[in-house]
């Protein structure tokens, strides 16, 4: 868990910065929500996607995305005074998985976007969260058009460890990009808090 502590100008209340991912397949909205959520303006490592690329990138279900992610996307977001976020969006398709371990370092925990249409794509990220014992939610980016699946439909089909929450959204609104980033914190902390007093139990 990476955290920041820098005195207040009042002296009387000290700054929590942490760091979250944001993982998911190829085109499934990553760098929307980050963009939807951040503050500032949001760092993104987008590049037009080529012909050389269109052998191993999937774009069924896509096919209007023109750009990709090649390293990451940054944002920042305050939860409350004295609590903010940073946010690291990974890139989806498999050649750029070598940044994840390097991105992960320090991570409280992760937002796994999934699009039903293409479920089998978050299988990855959700494999990658749960070998690392990092603590993770299923964030299920509702795009139009495709049907609807209830949270446990979702956590079935994902096979997901008892627990892992799982919550519906739309990539595009700040409210709900936030609102999912509330709950994965706060079943972080209670996962960490869990894993503390196992360690001193």
């Amino acid at each position: 868990m990476v955290t920041e502590h820098s005195a207040a100008m009042d002296g009387e209340t000290a700054a929590l910065a942490l760091k979250i991912l944001v993982a998911g397949g190829f085109g499934v909205g990553k760098t929307t929500l980050v963009g939807a959520v951040s503050e500032i303006r949001p760092l993104r490592t987008e590049e037009l996607l080529s012909e050389a690329g269109q052998s191993v990138d999937d774009l069924d279900g896509v096919d209007q995305k023109v750009t990709t992610t090649v390293a990451m996307d940054f944002g920042r977001i305050t939860i409350r005074s004295g609590l903010s976020l940073y946010l690291f969006g990974t890139p989806g398709q498999d050649r750029f998985w070598f940044l994840w371990d390097e991105l992960s370092q320090g991570a409280l925990g992760a937002v796994v976007l999934a699009d039903t249409r293409r479920l089998e794509d978050c299988f990855p990220a959700v494999d990658y969260f749960e070998h690392r014992r990092i603590p993770f939610v299923v964030a299920v980016n509702c795009f139009a058009g495709a049907r609807r699946y209830g949270p446990e439909d979702v956590s079935r089909a994902l096979d997901l460890d008892s627990g892992t929450p799982v919550v519906l959204c739309d990539a595009r609104e700040r409210d709900s990009g936030k609102e999912v980033l509330i709950r994965l914190v706060e079943y972080a902390g209670r996962m960490h808090t869990a894993r503390l007093l196992d360690s001193v139990g």
